[in-house]
């Protein structure tokens, strides 16, 4: 029979292999100011003349002495048990009889809606040393997040762990992972024809960041009755080419979403993009009565304004989960090296062995065979310029 643990013991695991690791809290107090080293002896009555008579600190009972160190232990040691497979990623041991498993349907700060199996849905606050062993991320629980809670009340909970991510939407923001939803099995990036304009080099940056989270990359573009379709044939066959999936439609007339729902149909997706075009109007024309919330473009910037404020988490009636995002001005690409940018670029792969030099960056060197397939148009431009704006740090803004 498995032991339970203690309330307060906080366990993690890694596999079968145990050991100890020291867990650095938050400090949210300030350190107690320590005038002199008497502070002890002053705040327990010991006085220079008791000193004198041989009076000493450790005869004082434990719970009278003063650390100096504040109200709040700041780090607690855990008992981590190394992965066997590659994630790395620590999950802390809780008493699974007191807990319920959960899926995120959406999180904001620290308070998430927390929805079991059975349909049951709960407000979820985030225990401390969950966010602590999370705190090199922007955020500790996210949408899609499979999470143990324990609850409070019929209404309320406390999320005790995360399990690991199989899958992850992210991009940096201010040296940190901003991980906007976990556990999905694609990425739906959807781009207007026009109103905004098309980027394809935005295209890009999410496809880096699909496959950098282990996720499949669907690339959608809409609002395809406001142009003529002709136009969008180079770069709808340019990424089929390279063996994405690709669909083009249009959500007020309706086409191209049979294709889409099929597509969304069993599978756990996020539809992500940039501010107006149209992933929440997508939605609703995928399955009616979502209520997503829709807005216009700007005519003074032609940029779309938000009208999802978080990551939003929904069960599709066809099968399968679909997750509405915020619009994304910045893709900051996250945990991505120079040296590895390259390797996401699946055209460039049969030419970079081929270069001059082993450590090509295919920006400036000579006998770039890369640069030269550019030349032969065996690479289009566009697809390189990308590269390039990737490789120079520049970001890409709505």
């Amino acid at each position: 029979m498995r032991q339970a643990v203690p309330f307060g013991v906080l366990v993690a695991k890694r596999g079968n292999k145990k050991q100890k690791q020291r867990v650095a809290f938050r400090k949210n107090r300030g350190k107690r100011s320590r005038a002199d080293n008497k502070l002890t002896r002053e705040a327990s009555g010991i006085s220079d003349a008791d000193d004198a008579e041989g009076a000493r600190v450790e005869d004082m009972p434990s719970a009278e002495r003063l650390s100096g160190k504040g109200d709040l232990t700041r780090s607690r040691t855990v008992i981590v048990q190394d992965e066997d497979d590659e994630s790395g990623a620590l999950t802390i041991e809780v008493n699974e009889a007191n807990c319920q498993k959960g899926r995120v349907l959406s999180a904001t700060g620290l308070n998430s809606i927390v929805q079991t199996d059975a349909g049951e849905k709960y407000e979820c606050t985030v225990r401390r040393v969950v966010r602590t062993m999370s705190r090199n991320a922007r955020s500790a629980v996210v949408a899609g997040d499979i999470v143990l809670f324990q609850k409070l009340d019929e209404q309320h909970g406390v999320i005790e762990r995360v399990d690991p991510r199989r899958s992850t939407l992210s991009r940096g923001s201010k040296r940190h992972e901003h991980v906007i939803v976990s556990n999905v099995d694609q990425i739906v990036i959807v781009m207007s024809a026009v109103d905004p304009v098309l980027k394809p080099s935005l295209i890009d940056r999410f496809i880096i960041s699909a496959a950098k989270g282990s996720a499949d990359a669907l690339i959608c573009i809409n609002k395809a009755d406001l142009i003529d379709p002709v136009e969008l044939q180079p770069i709808l066959g340019l990424y089929g080419q390279l063996g994405y999936q690709t669909v083009l439609t249009s959500a007020e007339t309706g086409g191209g979403m049979s294709l889409l729902r099929n597509l969304l149909k069993d599978r756990q997706s996020v539809f992500a993009g940039q501010s107006g075009v149209g992933k929440s109007t997508l939605l609703n024309a995928i399955q009616p009565g979502l209520g997503a919330r829709t807005a216009t473009i700007s005519e003074f910037t032609q940029k779309g304004r938000h009208t999802t404020r978080r990551a939003i988490l929904v069960a599709l009636e066809s099968g399968g989960w679909v997750v509405d995002t915020p619009g994304i001005r910045q893709l900051g690409l996250w945990d991505v090296m120079p040296e590895e940018v390259e390797g996401y670029f699946v055209e460039f792969r049969p030419f970079v062995a081929l270069c001059r030099f082993p450590d090509c960056s295919h920006t400036h060197e000579t006998g770039c065979r890369v640069k030269q397939a550019v030349s032969d148009a065996l690479i289009t431009r566009t697809r390189y310029h990308s590269y390039l704006r990737i490789m120079s740090g520049q970001e890409e803004e709505e």
